[in-house]
Formats: C-alpha cells, structure tokens, sequence
C-alpha cells in the first residue's frame, strides 16, 4: 500500500486512448451493474447477487472518479425509467424507485465506489490482504445510509438490522473473498499485458 496515488488497474492496461476508455468502461460498467442486479443464485438467508461486488470492483479497477462516474451513469439510466435496479419494474421505476425503502442503499453504493477507488489509487487493490481490508470498509461505507434510509422507510420498530445488514453477511464474505483472489490476480495479468 502507498500514500500516494498510483494508477489504477485500468490505466496499467495496454488500451487506446484514455478518453475512449473511460467511455467504454462507464458504459460497460453500467450494464455489469445492470446485469448484476437482475441475476441471484439462491442463498441463506437471502438470494445471493453480485451487484455489491461489481460496485466495489468498479472502484477497485477504475479508481474513484471513473468509477462514481459509471455508478452515476447507472442512477441516471435508472431515474430516466430504465428498468436497470433489482425488482424493477415489479417495485416501481425512475425516481419512485430510487426513493423507495432501498433509496440508501444505492446513495451507499455511490459512496462506496468512490471510497473504494479512493483506496485503489493508493495501492489497496494488489494484494490479497489490503483488498480484503479494502473490500470491508467498501461494504461499510454502503450500508451505513441503506439501514439509515430503509428504517426511517419501514419504521424502525422492525427488525431493521436483520432485514438491511446481517441478512447479507454471509454472501458478502464470499464477495470479499473473490475479491482478494480476483484482484492481485488481474494485477499480474496486466503485468504481463505491460511487459
């Protein structure tokens, strides 16, 4: 890990101009978004999805300014009516959705690229354990207003933590898990891409 910032994943890979890049990143960045918050794999005690990795992954290779950039791409697909967030458009689309009970928690995703990213320049994302460390407080910074918002939804007299944080625990461990595998492992390939 370093103090200062460093590339990030993507700039160390070999690809064409950095414009061009960012664009097609943001908007590939977008659909995995998209497509990780319609695909679950069923799970205890809540199906399994990938979209919290995918967030965290963005900043992890993007750094934090691409990467809130593509999430905000992502909020603006959604608020322009694109069905593109889980249990749309079943619960509502655009901006009934995202001020429903699950508000929070796309602020916290949000939020939680840009932190990641933030780490990423600094180096977090090349090693097993500082990804790990990376990944956690990632997941931290994106919970903390989707409890915040989803008890002030649904009444804090309900079982808020259960239903808006422990639920998720345990897939979030595996996600943490993949990512400290994931991420060195992309390092050494973009090594070599570089070499």
């Amino acid at each position: 890990m370093t103090s200062a910032a460093s590339p990030t994943l993507l700039e160390s890979l070999p690809f064409g101009s950095s414009a061009t890049r960012n664009v097609v990143f943001a908007i590939a960045g977008s659909l995995a978004l998209w497509a990780s918050a319609k695909f679950s794999i069923p799970f205890y005690p809540v199906p399994f999805t990938m979209q919290t990795f995918v967030v965290l992954a963005l900043g992890m290779v993007a750094g934090w300014r691409l990467a809130t950039a593509t999430f905000a791409l992502y909020l603006l697909e959604g608020l322009a009516g694109l069905p593109v967030f889980a249990g749309t458009p079943e619960r509502g689309i655009g901006l009934t959705y995202m001020m429903g009970p699950t508000g929070g928690y796309l602020i916290g995703m949000l939020a939680a690229t840009s932190v990641v990213g933030c780490l990423a320049e600094r180096g977090w994302g090349r090693s097993p354990l500082p990804t790990g460390v990376a990944m956690l407080i990632g997941n931290l910074v994106l919970y903390v207003p989707g409890v915040l918002w989803l008890g002030t939804s649904i009444g804090w007299d309900k079982p808020v933590l259960s239903i808006g944080f422990t639920s998720f625990v345990a897939s979030d461990i595996v996600k943490v898990a993949l990512a400290m595998a994931v991420m060195p492992a992309l390092w050494k390939l973009a090594k070599k891409a570089g070499a």
